[in-house]
């Protein structure tokens, strides 16, 4: 089952007798976790009938016996394992999941990998309960997850915007739904659009000195404005790593190759070989089809990795983050 479809079972009440989340991604789990403890039991049925562990704490002989108890008034009682890859033996489990009670809710959180799926545990899940694989989102596709997340709170953000934000936040769902929250309190409640000013003002990200920015420059081969951009980053090192830029740049050529190739190199088709929702962003794209031929673009590539390794001190021993930068700059421009 998908993300959406579970949070509109769980909203209708529809509960499974087991859930287990797993996978690399820790916000889903949570989210997902969340909405199951605040939504089966009334907070006066939850001190008899809600039990919350660790899986490093535990057992599972305990969470057996807790899970074939009867609840105390209440149709359900909700057992929730937390951190459910540190609990020991946890393929035991499959005793119970084979034969679950109905009255109770098992939910296992089981993070930073997943339960082996040739276990006969996890078929027991897929059989009788649900299991969810919370997979962590290409950057790529962040820009696409901060316009959807805004549009739930009544907001819209243009594409700069939320490429700012990515490129400082990354791809950690956790901290940028926080950082969301927080801008979202920080704005008048007249506003109605996330802007570059909005960010800038609240967040401290500049709206003309950015990744964004400077992507935008090398697509359209100015030079002068991405050295101008260079120049902040190398004054602004802790705001601006030279290794978010690389991965944004890095993302950016990888999906442009797979461009060359598309049939259709219209907005629409680009957009569609990408996967993107909104043909908009596909913009850039099909502009840098003009400024870039295939062999430069893998050429790009290449001195990307080539600089990365720098960065990291491989065949480099002083040159500083600002001064590599300006290096790739001129040779991918040039």
């Amino acid at each position: 089952m998908t993300y959406e479809q579970l949070k509109a079972d769980i909203a209708a009440r529809n509960y499974m007798p087991v859930y287990l989340f797993m996978g690399d991604e820790p916000f889903y789990i949570d989210e997902l976790t969340s909405m199951i403890v605040d939504t089966v039991l009334p907070e006066t049925e939850k001190d008899f009938n809600q039990t919350i562990l660790y899986g490093a704490e535990t057992d599972v002989a305990t969470v057996t016996t807790l899970s074939r108890s009867f609840p105390m008034m209440s149709d359900y009682q909700l057992i929730v394992v937390k951190e459910a890859q540190g609990l020991k033996k946890i393929e035991e489990l499959e005793v119970y999941a084979k034969n679950p009670l109905k009255s109770t809710i098992l939910v296992l959180n089981f993070k930073n990998g997943t339960l082996d799926k040739r276990k006969k545990l996890y078929a027991e899940i897929a059989k009788n309960g649900v299991v969810f694989e919370s997979k962590r989102i290409p950057e790529y596709k962040i820009p696409g997850f901060v316009n959807s997340y805004f549009m739930t709170k009544g907001m819209g953000i243009d594409q700069k915007s939320a490429q700012m934000l990515t490129d400082y936040l990354g791809n950690d769902l956790s901290k940028l739904v926080n950082e969301m929250e927080k801008l979202l309190l920080s704005i008048p409640s007249t506003e109605k659009r996330i802007t570059a000013e909005l960010i800038e003002r609240n967040i401290g990200i500049s709206k003309d000195f950015n990744n964004f920015e400077l992507l935008k420059a090398i697509i359209e081969k100015n030079t002068y404005k991405a050295n101008q951009i260079a120049d902040y980053f190398e004054k602004n090192p802790k705001n601006n790593p030279f290794i978010v830029t690389l991965v944004v740049l890095f993302n950016f050529f990888s999906n442009l190759m797979i461009c060359y190739w598309a049939k259709d190199k219209s907005e629409n088709g680009i957009a569609r070989e990408l996967g993107f929702r909104n043909p908009y962003q596909a913009k850039d794209y099909v502009m840098a089809l003009r400024s870039y031929n295939a062999f430069k673009c893998m050429e790009i590539i290449a001195l990307l990795r080539t600089y990365d390794a720098k960065g990291k001190g491989v065949d480099n021993v002083s040159t500083g983050d600002g001064e590599l930068l300006k290096e790739l700059l001129y040779k991918m421009m040039h």
